[in-house]
């Protein structure tokens, strides 16, 4: 499986799993009113020592790049680094019973994203590589392109307008990546900024279940880079991905 073996693959939808449950547990406290601020940092915390502590314990010899963890720029010279986002859709965690955000655990092996899980904990999903989905055949509806509830590109909104498809906005990345995976939306574009540990392990999921996965030109999306910084992301179902970056493009 392209350098990541079985275990790679379960110890990444176990991981998720774990964080998920942990996070699920801490929401609880927002829905009876604590302080949503400092358990949404909380929550970032102690997903971030729960993934890193056990990806340290069972993967010593692996970087890791995490979003709540001090970068360590020795990491590029590892063949194997491990890219994982906590807790990816904060905000859409701190306003129950919203179920738009999820935990990301990526593993990239030579700069490639070949190993991930995405929990959306408040679905009780958690979609992996270890098993992926086959995409669902296309359903009898407008296409749907989903785009970020605070930073809807103008991109998205041209490729809309071109396919005659209908703008969805919805939080984290994950979500959106794993609506397009189960067929509930044809396409996830992002334009304007994000980092590794949003799409590494959503892009490993999708790629897995047979959707395109790539920079909104078409170029590859390459990890485990010196600069964190990946600002844009395509994923959709394989017979739009041409259309799309035609028109990404032009």
């Amino acid at each position: 499986m392209s350098g990541a073996d079985a275990d790679d693959h379960r110890a990444a939808e176990r991981i998720a799993a774990e964080a998920g449950d942990l996070l699920l547990a801490l929401r609880e406290d927002i829905a009876t009113g604590d302080d949503a601020s400092s358990i949404k940092a909380e929550g970032d915390r102690r997903s971030h020592e729960l993934i890193s502590g056990r990806l340290r314990a069972e993967y010593p010899d692996d970087a890791l790049l995490s979003e709540e963890g001090k970068d360590d720029d020795t990491r590029v010279r590892s063949r194997r680094c491990w890219i994982v986002d906590p807790l990816d859709g904060t905000r859409e965690f701190g306003e129950p019973p919203r179920d738009d955000w999820a935990v990301h655990v990526a593993l990239a092996i030579g700069g490639v994203a070949v190993c991930g899980a995405v929990a959306l904990p408040a679905r009780d999903r958690v979609l992996s590589t270890a098993a992926p989905p086959a995409p669902p055949p296309r359903r009898d509806r407008s296409l749907r392109l989903l785009v970020s509830r605070t930073r809807a590109p103008q991109i998205a909104s041209d490729v809309a307008d071109a396919l005659g498809a209908d703008l969805v906005e919805m939080g984290s990345a994950g979500a959106k990546a794993m609506t397009v995976v189960l067929g509930d939306a044809d396409a996830y574009l992002h334009s304007g900024g994000q980092y590794e540990w949003d799409s590494a392990a959503p892009v490993a999921v999708a790629a897995a279940a047979g959707l395109h996965a790539s920079r909104i030109d078409g170029s590859p999306l390459r990890y485990n880079r010196p600069n964190a910084y990946l600002p844009d992301l395509l994923i959709c179902r394989p017979e739009l991905a041409g259309r799309i970056t035609e028109i990404t493009t032009a």
